[in-house]
């Protein structure tokens, strides 16, 4: 027997889900940022789910940007932050056991002149606080901490850093 135990990486998608996407797959496919019929009605069904998350979270509509996984998104949250707040500061403080898609941007942003802290976890995989707290600087402009770990399943205390 086979059992699938990664699903941070990759979950079925709802059989609701594919109920409404199936029109902009197979009829409705047009690139929603042309200008013809068939983008503009892609288009709409975009600006009306980015509504529809907006309103279930509590946001304004401009505030959801729809990305294509976990990696892009880490990357326009840490090279966004760090680009705009960069007159602040260029310290940022993450974790050693942080995905991929949190320290591959960071070794960028090191290579663009960032600082970047990588604080450690007792045998539990929890962050150190005491090292956290420790490593913020007056320059420090950011802090990236997975909230839960896709491999050991170690909930951080985000609440607390």
């Amino acid at each position: 027997m086979k059992v699938y135990l990664d699903n941070n990486a990759s979950t079925p998608i709802d059989s609701n889900v594919i109920k409404e996407m199936k029109p902009y797959i197979e009829e409705y496919y047009g690139n929603p940022s042309s200008g013809h019929w068939l983008g503009k009605r892609g288009k709409s069904a975009i600006e009306n789910a980015r509504k529809q998350v907006a309103d279930l979270i509590g946001a304004k509509p401009s505030e959801v940007i729809f990305t294509s996984g976990g990696s892009e998104s880490n990357n326009h949250a840490l090279k966004g932050i760090t680009s705009t707040y960069r007159g602040k500061g260029n310290h940022i403080i993450t974790s050693v056991i942080e995905h991929p898609a949190i320290t591959n941007p960071c070794k960028y942003l090191e290579r663009e002149g960032f600082n970047v802290t990588y604080v450690g976890v007792d045998e539990s995989g929890r962050i150190n606080l005491n090292e956290i707290e420790n490593a913020i600087t007056n320059k420090t402009i950011l802090i990236s901490i997975m909230h839960a770990n896709n491999e050991t399943g170690t909930i951080q205390p985000i609440a607390e850093i």
